[in-house]
């Protein structure tokens, strides 16, 4: 019965001695860190090369390590992963995670960046009970989400550059840099006249606004003389109409008042000078008569009468 005891007391004595190896080496893992806090990560990309006990890093430097990883089975597009973080990290609003490629071994991990100075803490639980970081698009990530469209593109481009590269627009190409080395050419052979054609232009151009600013600058000075100017020569000519006016009334009073005048001369003196005109054309014919008398026959013909022919018998 003793033997028997003993051998159940050395049985407990090494089961415990077990259990509390076991239980110290726990917590020595435990608490090789501080206190941990846990952050679920949603990722709608793959995960490829992440794996439980990866390690976790905030802007480069080791905080923690995944602990778990599986589909969201309320949602498969999304990949669920769990990371545990020192205590002492300021996982803060605005910190964000991706996913990183560690060199080029095809292992992963995760890589927190992004925390803003002075904002509260990630608390907020999300639908598995731990708070959420916000994913983002790593290198790695986006390498993985735009493979396949860029290498569509590239069988894209391809085609066409085969497309292009035919016979007949190789000949075209051909012709095309045949012309732009002509064209050069011209352009280099005319670079002289070319460069004083822009001068002159330069040149022109700056008299043009030159011309601009005194023509501005003359209806400037000219709109100062007109509005100093426009008062006086108004007033001169409202006189000048009063005047006319004036002048106007003084001669239809003097016609008026020669009216009587020019009426007695009318009937008496106009019938008068025209008996004076007749006897004036009556004694000029006598006088004409009288010189072609003179010019003919002479002196003797207004003196004495006229010489009878001779008779014979």
């Amino acid at each position: 019965m003793e033997t028997r005891s003993n051998n159940v007391l050395v049985g407990a004595f090494v089961l415990l001695f077990t259990a509390a190896l076991a239980i110290f080496v726990i917590w020595m893992a435990n608490d090789s860190g501080g206190a941990k806090r846990e952050y679920d990560i949603f990722f709608k990309q793959s995960v490829d090369g992440l794996s439980k006990g990866a390690q976790v890093q905030f802007s480069g430097v080791p905080v923690g390590q995944v602990t778990q990883i599986e589909l969201w089975r309320d949602d498969p597009q999304f990949v669920r992963v769990r990371i545990e973080v020192e205590e002492r990290v300021p996982i803060l609003q605005g910190t964000t995670a991706a996913l990183e490629g560690v060199g080029f071994t095809g292992v992963s991990q995760i890589a927190l960046d992004g925390a803003v100075k002075g904002a509260p803490p990630i608390t907020d639980k999300g639908p598995a009970g731990k708070p959420v970081i916000p994913n983002r698009v790593g290198g790695l990530g986006e390498i993985l989400n735009t493979a396949p469209q860029l290498l569509q593109r590239l069988s894209t481009l391809t085609e066409r550059l085969a497309e292009l590269a035919d016979d007949e627009n190789q000949a075209s190409i051909r012709g095309i840099l045949k012309n732009v080395e002509q064209s050069t050419a011209v352009l280099a052979r005319n670079g002289p006249a070319l460069e004083k054609a822009l001068a002159d232009t330069r040149v022109a151009i700056q008299q043009t606004g030159n011309a601009a600013e005194q023509i501005g600058n003359l209806a400037a000075s000219a709109q100062g003389t007109i509005d100093r100017n426009v008062d006086p020569a108004m007033r001169n000519l409202r006189d000048t109409l009063a005047s006319a006016n004036e002048s106007m009334k003084t001669l239809e009073g003097a016609i008026a008042d020669a009216r009587p005048g020019l009426q007695t001369f009318s009937q008496t003196t106009i019938p008068e000078a025209n008996a004076l005109i007749r006897d004036l054309r009556r004694t000029s014919s006598s006088l004409s008569s009288l010189t072609d008398k003179l010019d003919q026959q002479g002196a003797g013909a207004v003196i004495g009468g006229s010489k009878l022919p001779d008779y014979k018998p």
